[in-house]
């Protein structure tokens, strides 16, 4: 009996990594972003909305999800980021600050973190004691891939940066490839 209680428990926990390890194409094609983007003129209204929550980041264009990626955050994942250190993900509406190649993470997609309604948060932070008056709010935000072949930390829902969005190899190279710098990116508890 045991041995079928832990089949079925091992069988249901691949299901879960299978169905997260597959980005979602709901206009029925699976492909890369930039050719979805380019076969059916989903140049304007496009961008990226990710739920800390639900673990995340999806390509959204006349509120359609045309992509969708599983991703990993800051090592507290729950709270919204205050201050340098606190492993917190920033929540908010942000930009792109820039867009580089980078030797450890594959691809990085600088955000405007801290930007004026971040630095809003953080005064009323400080003001209610909630962080010491003397907090900085930190930098160097954005969207990232893992390490050379860890791609494991994303499969398995390892919130380990920072406070930065992880998402695996392919996809971070595939997103990259695809956004325009202007994008709006909506960062969702």
């Amino acid at each position: 009996m045991l041995k079928k209680i832990l089949l079925f428990v091992f069988a249901l926990f691949f299901l879960f990594i299978l169905t997260e390890c597959i980005a979602v194409a709901p206009i029925g094609e699976v492909g890369s972003l930039k050719k979805l983007i380019a076969a059916h003129g989903l140049h304007k209204n496009i961008y990226l909305h990710i739920s800390k929550k639900k673990q995340r980041l999806e390509v959204i264009c006349e509120d359609k999800i045309i992509k969708s990626y599983p991703a990993v955050f800051g090592f507290d994942p729950k709270n919204d980021k205050l201050r340098e250190g606190d492993g917190c993900t920033p929540e908010g509406n942000f930009h792109i600050r820039a867009k580089y190649p980078h030797k450890s993470w594959s691809k990085f997609i600088w955000l405007d973190y801290p930007n004026k309604e971040s630095f809003e948060k953080i005064k009323k932070a400080k003001a209610e004691k909630i962080i010491p008056a003397n907090a900085k709010p930190g930098g160097q935000v954005g969207i990232h891939g893992v390490p050379k072949g860890l791609d494991a930390f994303v499969t398995m829902r390892c919130n380990w940066t920072k406070g930065c969005i992880c998402l695996k190899t392919k996809d971070i190279n595939d997103l990259y490839e695809a956004i325009p710098n202007d994008i709006l990116i909506k960062i969702e508890p």
